[in-house]
């Protein structure tokens, strides 16, 4: 039984651990086109459009070098990715891009030490996905008229994925109707996810106790190459 207490916990320090860098090798965000300006980041690689599956890690820059602070594996959309500039809604892809992170919010409370800005989950909480509402693509607090329950989420229910997440500002600023809304970086549920970004629960954990709203950090979401690399934004 030790043993295999032992061997567990190897493979959990294993499957948490940051991605290694080559010798030689500069760190992802040093290949990438931006980062976002800011001295935090967050890569959520995947090996090609069709995966499920990838990492995620996040990063400080010090010194003038970015340097991994964790990683875990990730889960992406149950049809892979999708180009963030052209995806569609309800194609249960992830968009690819680099985007920022407006706020937390979660079921469970902050965890201890998290400084981000955080919204508690209410049982009136909803993310509407209804092309035909103003609120669109925006968290409101009780459903509005013109926001159909069949087309938003009411977020509360998700127990287990809402536990802890980060909001994902894919088609937030300026939302384009039928792009998609409600992407975030998450909590894993039972498989691949609608669309959103996901890890495991310890990982959203330490993600949101990292985060430093004075540091910017942005999420950039994409291939290890082809047209989405992850080092062309």
């Amino acid at each position: 039984m030790r043993l295999l207490l032992v061997a567990l916990a190897s493979l959990t320090a294993l499957l948490s651990a940051p991605s290694p860098v080559a010798p030689g090798a500069e760190p992802l965000p040093a290949r990438m086109d931006d980062t976002g300006g800011g001295t935090q980041l967050i890569t959520a690689e995947a090996p090609a459009l069709t995966s499920t599956t990838g990492r995620v890690t996040w990063w400080d820059r010090r010194g003038g070098r970015w340097v991994a602070a964790g990683s875990a594996p990730a889960r992406f959309g149950a049809n892979g990715l999708a180009d963030g500039e052209t995806r569609r809604q309800g194609t249960s892809t992830t968009p690819t891009g680099l985007y920022r992170l407006p706020y937390a919010f979660g079921i469970e409370p902050r965890p201890a030490g998290a400084t981000y800005p955080h919204r508690p989950v209410t049982q009136r909480s909803w993310w509407c996905q209804d092309n035909d509402s103003r609120a669109y693509n925006r968290w409101v607090e009780g459903l509005p008229a013109d926001c159909r329950a069949a087309e938003a989420e009411h977020l509360v229910t998700y127990g287990t994925q809402y536990a802890h997440a980060l909001v994902v500002a894919f088609n937030y600023d300026r939302p384009v109707r039928h792009r998609g809304a409600g992407i975030f970086l998450h909590v894993n549920g039972r498989g691949a996810t609608a669309g959103c970004v996901s890890v495991p629960a310890d990982a959203m954990r330490r993600i949101l106790r990292w985060a430093d709203p004075d540091r910017r950090p942005h999420l950039a979401i994409g291939t290890r190459g082809g047209p989405t690399a992850i080092t062309r934004y």
